[in-house]
């Protein structure tokens, strides 16, 4: 008995130890935490100023946060008697194991920052990458997310989008339509770039003070090939394409100028002993 009263003594100083600890180190936590709140409003606020993509200041603030938590952390098992550098031997081995656990998160991740600060394409952007165009719509840190002109939400993982070819269609403040057609040898070249001339005048669209080029571009096996260079801007490319491609046939028409196609001659000779009965 006498024993057990001596190590229940000896564990008293200790456990009200502890419990100091303890209560200080959740009082540390609630201030930490609300200080964190307002540092990270404070930032969030500060960024928004500065017209920073949505995208980064969302990454900005969610790392800081991670870091101040980590930090708050380490504070608080210190508090607790833990020795700073097993907590952070503990939590880099965590971090390792969850990295090796989430390598194609991590390349996403990593490929998000890149496409947030290089900023290859924003959002309301028109981009192609391969098989696959449309609008930017949302830039998040891991995935992409394009519309195409049909209706559809495409999400693309930042990783492989960082590493592909991006072709940014609206990046420029005008793009070039690019139209070629074929007309017959026997046609007059003068009059075709004649008729062409005066369907590229009528665009409402056209920048008027950017050249137009209309000229012979190839002499291909059964046909002359016509190209017509003409700029506009990027919001009004395919609905002026469209029309010119249009307004060319008509005018073609109404001109007599021949745009030719492939055709197939079947030339069938008979002898005197076959008919058309044996063939």
């Amino acid at each position: 008995m006498g024993e057990a009263v001596q190590y229940i003594r000896q564990w008293i100083p200790r456990g009200i130890d502890f419990l100091l600890a303890l209560v200080a180190a959740l009082i540390v936590f609630i201030i930490g935490s609300r200080l964190i709140r307002k540092l990270m409003q404070v930032l969030k606020k500060s960024l928004m100023r500065r017209e920073m993509e949505p995208g980064i200041v969302t990454f900005l603030v969610s790392a800081g946060k991670i870091a101040l938590y980590g930090l708050l952390v380490i504070l608080i098992a210190q508090i607790l008697g833990f020795a700073a550098s097993s907590v952070v031997a503990l939590v880099g081995s965590a971090g390792l194991a969850i990295g090796l656990a989430l390598q194609g998160s991590l390349a996403n991740f990593a490929g998000g920052i890149l496409i947030l600060f290089m900023k290859p394409f924003v959002v309301e952007d028109y981009i192609i990458v391969g098989d696959v165009e449309g609008t930017v719509e949302k830039i998040d840190v891991v995935y992409t997310t394009l519309h195409t002109i049909d209706n559809r939400a495409v999400i693309l993982p930042n990783g492989k989008l960082a590493d592909s070819n991006i072709i940014n269609v609206t990046k420029e403040d005008k793009r070039r339509i690019d139209i070629s057609v074929g007309v017959e040898y026997s046609e007059d070249i003068r009059k075709v770039r004649q008729v062409l001339r005066q369907i590229v005048e009528k665009q409402e669209a056209r920048l008027e003070d950017m050249p137009v080029d209309i000229v012979v571009s190839a002499l291909d096996e059964s046909a002359v090939t016509m190209a017509v260079h003409m700029w506009v801007r990027p919001e009004k490319y395919w609905p002026t394409r469209w029309g010119m491609l249009e307004e060319i046939k008509e005018e073609f028409e109404k001109n007599g100028i021949a745009i030719p196609f492939r055709k197939v001659d079947v030339n069938c000779h008979f002898s005197e002993n076959n008919s058309i009965n044996d063939l």
